[in-house]
């Protein structure tokens, strides 16, 4: 059997750009309110094909990506990704890893391996070796800014559509917590409900909070204290009801970050979001310590960036359907996965992640 040696592919451009959308209507969760949400775009070329990937952060994860990760990667071998990996982490050392700066190195991650997929011919969930042929994904939105009846609305639809589980904002008005919860559950039939307070309450709220979700059917209560609280969650997780898994990880940056929380007993569920914990390549170490400390793991956020990963990481049991990047994703990308039947499948025929930004259609929200 002949063996052809893989040729060096010098990195010769990288290029950045951020573009701000305006949301479809205010949006708050328990901690935090929003009218816009920035994606921010890389390109890497080399050996004559594109790379494309992005994140959702800050306009200054471009700036970055410009003055100090293009130099970690100009002229260096683009097909050899965890020693770009290293290298981008390496050059923001005295900058700060966690933050923007690992979100502009997950955009380049994921774009160095898509390059590197179109450049073998193949689709990157073939690449990192698929566990399945579709992922299962939760509704997401049910935001604090919401009237009663969009609330209704948004996850009754999302459950018409088939999906098994639906997720809502709460924390802002605990007063009011209750009794939202009472309404999404009246309109998802069926579905499971997942709750995601952000962070917003103490422990001892969260505590009672737990009962009382619980009682109305609530599986899933995320961040019910902030992240970083990791004994704060391990209470949680300890005195909660059975049948509802504590969750937390999307502010994660790190791989030491998600060793601590599992470490800790925190979650029964660990989340991860390869546009902030370093692309693909961090995602694919969370993953690895899923399956070693056999716990479950759901991708947040960004679902047509993380359908490939997802299709691959072996204790993925689904991903969040976040109606935010749903819309700007349908809005900037070709291959941007539909929903069917509440999964989404990966398109085997194109090589890469399948995904390409719309340039004319996104030109005028550049920043």
């Amino acid at each position: 059997m002949t063996v052809t040696r893989r040729v060096d592919m010098p990195v010769t451009r990288v290029a950045a750009k951020a573009y701000t959308i305006p949301t479809d209507a205010p949006e708050s969760d328990g901690t935090i309110a929003w009218k816009s949400t920035t994606m921010v775009t890389a390109e890497i070329e080399a050996g004559g094909a594109t790379g494309f990937g992005y994140t959702y952060c800050d306009a200054a994860a471009r700036t970055l990506i410009a003055d100090v990760l293009t130099e970690a990667l100009h002229g260096k071998d683009a097909g050899a990704v965890e020693a770009r990996w290293h290298d981008m982490n390496a050059a923001v050392r005295n900058i700060g890893r966690p933050g923007v700066a690992s979100c502009a190195i997950s955009a380049l991650d994921t774009a160095l391996w898509d390059l590197k997929a179109k450049q073998l011919g193949v689709a990157l969930a073939d690449l990192f070796g698929r566990a399945r042929d579709s992922v299962a994904v939760y509704g997401s939105g049910g935001f604090t800014s919401y009237d009663d009846d969009r609330l209704r609305d948004q996850l009754g639809g999302w459950a018409s559509e088939g999906c098994r589980w639906v997720k809502m904002k709460i924390g802002r008005t605990p007063d009011r917590d209750l009794a939202r919860v009472s309404i999404a559950k009246r309109s998802i039939g069926e579905a499971g409900l997942f709750v995601d307070a952000n962070g917003a309450y103490t422990r001892k709220q969260a505590l009672g909070f737990a009962e009382a979700f619980a009682e109305q059917g609530v599986s899933w209560f995320e961040e019910p204290v902030p992240s970083d609280d990791l004994q704060g969650l391990r209470l949680l997780r300890d005195r909660a009801p059975g049948g509802m898994a504590i969750t937390a990880g999307e502010y994660g940056y790190t791989p030491g970050y998600f060793r601590a929380m599992l470490d800790a007993g925190a979650v029964d569920i660990l989340q991860a979001d390869a546009t902030r914990c370093g692309g693909f390549t961090g995602f694919l170490r969370v993953a690895a310590l899923c399956d070693a400390f056999q716990l479950p793991l759901s991708s947040h956020c960004a679902p047509a960036l993380h359908l490939s990963v997802a299709a691959a990481a072996p204790r993925l049991v689904h991903m969040e359907w976040f109606h935010d990047h749903v819309r700007i994703e349908r809005l900037f990308l070709d291959g941007a996965p539909q929903l069917n039947d509440g999964s989404l499948k990966s398109d085997l025929s194109r090589p890469g992640h399948g995904l390409a930004l719309r340039e004319a259609d996104a030109r005028k929200y550049e920043v």
